[in-house]
């Protein structure tokens, strides 16, 4: 049962939790290969894991798999997590309020299925 508690509330231990007991990414049959992209030029990263980014588009807990990332930069800066590469995630990053656990994630990355898959859209919303 989903808790009701904005994700940026939740403790990292709880968001662990939640990410590895509900992500698609781990039972999505991708090559690992695919969830890290090689160039650093957003649109064509987002090119080369749009089938990961197709994965995160469908899950549950995108928006905390997302936080994470945010949250623990030495791991979260590569691959993908939460639906965004790591150009797109440092963009998101940057612009962040200083008082980052007080603004929704879900509200700075768009709905679920956002960005499109191909879109090209840089300032849209991968789990690793």
């Amino acid at each position: 049962m989903a808790s009701s508690l904005p994700v940026q509330a939740l403790t990292d231990d709880a968001l662990w939790a939640r990410v590895a007991g509900q992500a698609r990414c781990a039972d999505s049959g991708l090559d690992p290969d695919q969830w890290y992209p090689v160039s650093i030029e957003p649109a064509r990263a987002r090119h080369e894991a749009a089938a990961a980014i197709a994965v995160c588009a469908r899950c549950p807990v995108r928006a905390q798999c997302l936080e994470l990332s945010l949250r623990h930069w030495d791991i979260g800066r590569h691959g993908v997590w939460g639906g965004l590469v790591a150009t797109d995630r440092a963009d998101l990053r940057r612009r962040r309020p200083a008082g980052h656990r007080g603004t929704a994630i879900s509200a700075m990355i768009g709905p679920p299925s956002w960005p499109p898959v191909g879109s090209g859209l840089v300032r849209g919303g991968g789990v690793r």
